[in-house]
C-alpha cells in the first residue's frame, strides 16, 4: 500500500491520503482500479478479492475476469468470492485495464502452514498479510481485531488474508487478534504511521533539500521503500525508489535529499520494507517462464534456480528484474514478472 502525499506547488497546504498497491498489480497510468488478492489462495477452494477505485474506496459494482474464464462482480462492499481454479499454479484477475496475481497452493493438508502467526509491526496506512491455517476464504468468517476493534478484511484465502486497519487507529503498542473458523489467536504487535514532512522552506526550482519521512509509534530501526510518484516537479537526488533506513529513538526519521525541476503537484509512496519471500518470488518466476518472449524464458529459469539455490541473492535478482520490467509488455507475463519483483 502507498502514503500518498498530495501538495499544492512548492509551499502549498499539504495533504496526506492512502491508495493501496496490490503486490503483482500491473496498473496503467488511465485506469483507475486496484485488484487485492490474497499473496496465495487454495487450489479448489473459496477465495475472497477486493476492488478499490481511483479514490482508495472499495469499488461496488467492478467486474472481474478471471484466469479459467470465471467473471464476476464486486458487491456493495467491494468485494467478491470467487472458486480457486484446481489445476492452476497461479490465479490471474483483470478488471479496467490492471492485473493482479496470487500463487494457487495444492488443497492437501501437507501444503497447509502448521501455525498461524501475526505480523510484529503494522503501518496504520497499509494492508498487512495474515498466513496460516484455519482461515477461510469467506472474507467476512475472519474476524480481525486491533485492539478491540475489527479491522477491514479486504480479500482471503484458506490460508492467507489481508486486512486494513481502521483509518482511526492510532500508531503505537497494540494487541492484534484473530478469530476464524479454525483459529483464535492474539498477540502484540507495534503499529507504525508513515507521515512525509516535504522541504523547508519550500524549495524554488532548481534548488535542492530535504524531504523527511517520519515513522510514529515505534522507536526501533525501521526500513523503508520510498517511490518518487512525480519525479518531473521534485526529483530524488539518489534515485526515485530507495531503500531507507529510520534513524531510530523518538525522532525516528529518515531523509531524502531532492530537487525542485518545477513548480506543481508531487506525491510519493512509502511502505515498511518486509524480508524477501523468496519462495514466493521463485514460484511466480517459474510461473512466468512458459508465457514469457522466448528470449527472457532460460533468463528466468536462472533466475528461479538462483533464489532457490542462494535466497541471499534476492538483492541482486531483484536488481536483474528490474532491467526487464521496462521492457516487457503489459500483460500476463508481466503481472506475474511483477509479482516476483513485489516478493523480493
Amino acid at each position: 500500500m502507498r502514503c500518498l502525499l498530495l501538495a499544492a506547488p512548492f509551499g502549498g497546504a499539504l495533504a496526506l491520503t492512502h491508495l493501496p498497491k496490490a503486490a503483482g498489480q500491473n496498473q496503467l497510468p488511465t485506469s483507475g482500479v486496484t485488484i487485492m488478492l490474497p499473496p496465495r489462495v487454495m487450489a479448489g477452494h473459496p477465495a475472497t478479492l477486493a476492488v478499490l477505485g481511483l479514490d482508495g474506496k472499495l469499488a461496488a459494482g467492478a467486474k472481474v475476469e478471471l484466469g479459467d474464464g470465471q467473471s464476476i462482480t464486486t458487491d456493495r462492499t467491494g468485494r467478491a468470492l470467487f472458486d480457486v481454479p484446481a489445476t492452476s499454479d497461479y490465479v490471474l484477475a483483470k478488471s479496467s485495464g490492471t492485473s493482479a496475481a496470487a500463487l494457487v497452493d495444492p488443497a492437501v493438508a501437507a501444503s497447509e502452514p502448521k501455525a498461524t502467526t501475526l505480523p510484529p509491526i503494522v503501518s496504520i496506512h497499509d494492508r498487512f498479510w495474515i498466513c496460516g491455517a484455519g482461515l477461510s476464504g469467506d472474507a467476512d468468517s475472519n474476524d480481525v481485531k486491533i485492539n478491540g476493534r475489527s479491522a477491514l478484511v479486504m480479500a482471503a484465502s484458506p490460508i492467507c488474508l489481508v486486512a486494513l486497519p481502521l483509518p482511526e487507529t492510532k500508531p503505537g503498542a497494540a494487541t492484534l487478534s484473530i478469530d476464524a473458523p479454525g483459529v483464535k489467536l492474539s498477540a502484540t504487535t507495534v503499529l507504525v504511521a508513515l507521515e512525509f514532512e516535504p522541504p523547508k522552506p519550500a524549495l524554488k526550482p532548481g534548488e535542492k533539500g530535504q524531504l523527511v519521512v517520519r515513522a510514529q509509534g515505534s522507536d526501533k530501526k525501521l526500513s523503508l521503500i520510498v517511490q518518487n510518484e512525480s519525479p518531473g516537479v521534485l526529483k530524488f537526488v539518489r534515485g526515485d525508489v530507495q531503500e531507507l533506513g529510520t534513524s531510530g529513538g523518538s525522532q525516528n526519521v529518515a531523509a531524502i535529499r531532492v530537487q525542485a525541476v518545477t513548480s506543481g503537484d508531487f506525491s510519493f509512496a512509502a511502505r515498511l520494507a518486509a524480508e524477501p519471500d523468496t519462495l514466493s518470488a521463485e514460484r511466480f518466476l517459474r510461473a512466468a517462464g512458459p508465457i514469457a518472449p522466448a528470449g527472457l524464458r532460460r533468463k528466468l529459469s536462472r533466475l528461479a534456480d538462483r533464489l532457490a539455490r542462494h535466497p541471499r541473492d534476492a538483492e541482486k535478482v531483484r536488481a536483474e528484474l528490474d532491467r526487464i520490467a521496462p521492457v516487457s509488455n503489459a500483460d500476463d507475463f508481466r503481472t506475474l514478472l511483477d509479482a516476483a519483483r513485489a516478493a523480493l
